[in-house]
């Protein structure tokens, strides 16, 4: 490549960019996931369109694992453990229990419809099963949804592409003919990857936490680059490890998003400019790999087995799952609609077709038909299905912002605190703070204006403090501030 060709491709490349990033407000405008037009952007690039030749679906596969690695990292490091601690073992279970029921009832329609072979009817039942990280997680910014909910739907997202993966490559085995071994073999290896991927991701995660927590770094830009290190990291070793690689990576975000490390916001808007980037290249690709001719003819395939997973795959799922928890039923209902598919299913259509089974390019075009069309009809119609079933929520609103910048060889941190609008810290003198000895709140800014506070000086909504403080005390800091903005002045007295 000489430079000229270089430099056209960096500027099809950033104009390609551009248009992505100005195709999240008409998103956000119509309530219609970003990535179906991150998508129609492939294909018009495409060799039908502006006539980008690009129909190598192995090189395709390996940047869509790629890229999926760097969005469930994200999902991890973005999902509060709040949010999902009371709603993981349900999650779990439709991750898993209810993925199970999906392919076989899809793979059931997909025999009796398509008139296709039971392994290649459950390979497409495993391929189309996965619920989209990336799509979930989008429509959540624009539906505000009980904790409960939304908790089980990032969840399930981030959980349920482990299982996928597993079973699509098991039934690619079988479907070439290759297998050698019986359907229990497949299950207890299955059980055995799932196993193994939370201990390496929990495990490289809870290591890493230690260490940055420990470490003061000389710029706080390496932060980011350090934890984004890690969860990719702990892809390469469950998979060096024969585990699931994608739920090491979701569980290692999830550890240190949660795990109160210096610079979190600056981690959390570097892990998101990856996590779009990542969803950007990957639906452009896709577009790319697609061929637009071949679509209209499996138009027909992809409603068929659209409508199977849509109108009774999922919600039989979702109840064998859940009925155990008791849920109520409007949870049930929307948990039932919201099964929301992307790029997952569309990257593992690649697999077969790496494989040579006859017929995958069909299994992709089917696949591909299917993501677009039950997209939009599906997310534009979940929050006037959440307010029907009356699950909407005012948009909610954090109570304290904490935000711990390490302090290099001098043993110290500084935690910066924003009082939100519902935290019971305002009114609270700054000596009623009784922080732990070796503590101080040196700086307050308010209304655009700086001051250094007095013991009497009261707090108030808006406010930012700086807390200069030991680094052996900084927990402690952490935990009483927390404290105060929960319960107010009188949430329990820290020993001085």
């Amino acid at each position: 490549m000489t430079l000229e060709e270089f430099s056209r491709v960096l500027l099809l490349s950033s104009g390609v960019l551009l248009l992505a990033v100005l195709a999240v407000r008409l998103s956000a405008r119509t309530g219609l996931p970003s990535l179906l037009l991150y998508l129609a952007l492939g294909l018009v690039l495409g060799e039908d369109g502006f006539g980008i030749p690009f129909a190598d679906a192995e090189i395709a596969q390996v940047l869509g694992y790629g890229a999926l690695v760097l969005i469930l990292a994200e999902g991890g490091l973005t999902t509060r453990w709040d949010a999902i601690r009371g709603v993981l073992a349900p999650a779990g279970v439709l991750a898993t229990v209810g993925t199970a029921v999906s392919i076989g009832v899809v793979g059931a329609g997909a025999h009796l419809l398509l008139h296709t072979t039971w392994p290649v009817s459950l390979l497409i039942g495993a391929v189309v099963s996965s619920t989209d990280a990336a799509a979930v997680f989008s429509v959540l910014r624009s539906v505000p949804l009980p904790s409960r909910l939304s908790g089980v739907l990032e969840a399930e997202s981030g959980l349920n592409d482990a299982p996928v993966v597993i079973a699509v490559l098991a039934l690619t085995e079988v479907a070439t003919g290759h297998s050698e071994h019986a359907w229990w073999f497949y299950v207890g290896e299955a059980a055995l990857e799932l196993a193994l991927g939370t201990l390496v991701g929990v495990g490289v995660g809870t290591a890493g936490a230690f260490l940055l927590r420990r470490t003061a770094l000389p710029s706080s830009g390496l932060y980011p680059v350090a934890v984004l290190a890690l969860a990719v990291g702990a892809f390469a070793v469950a998979d060096v490890l024969h585990a699931s690689g994608f739920l090491a990576t979701y569980l290692c975000g999830l550890v240190l998003g949660n795990a109160r490390l210096p610079h979190r916001h600056a981690t959390r808007g570097f892990a998101e400019a990856f996590g779009w980037l990542a969803q950007i290249g990957l639906f452009v690709m896709l577009g790319l790999l697609a061929d637009p001719s071949r679509l209209p003819g499996a138009l027909v395939d992809a409603l068929l087995i659209g409508v199977v997973l849509t109108l009774f795959a999922r919600p039989v799922s979702v109840l064998a799952s859940l009925v155990w928890f008791r849920l109520p039923s409007p949870d049930l209902a929307f948990l039932s609609w919201a099964g929301l598919r992307g790029a997952v299913p569309v990257v593992l259509a690649t697999v077969p077709i790496v494989a040579g089974i006859s017929g995958a390019d069909r299994l992709f075009d089917l696949t591909l038909v299917l993501v677009v069309v039950f997209t939009l009809v599906q997310a534009p119609t979940l929050a006037p299905l959440a307010r029907r079933l009356g699950l909407m929520t005012a948009t909610p609103t954090q109570e304290l912002d904490v935000e711990v910048s390490p302090l290099g060889t001098l043993s110290a941190d500084v935690v910066r605190v924003r009082v939100g609008p519902q935290s019971r810290l305002h009114g609270v003198e700054v000596f009623e703070l009784r922080l732990p000895r070796g503590a101080n709140v040196s700086l307050v800014a308010r209304d655009g204006a700086t001051f250094v506070p007095q013991p009497r000086t009261v707090l108030r909504h808006g406010d930012d403090l700086l807390v200069v403080t030991s680094t052996a005390e900084r927990e402690a800091v952490e935990e009483r501030l927390q404290a105060i903005s929960r319960f107010g002045k009188l949430a329990g007295w820290h020993d001085s």
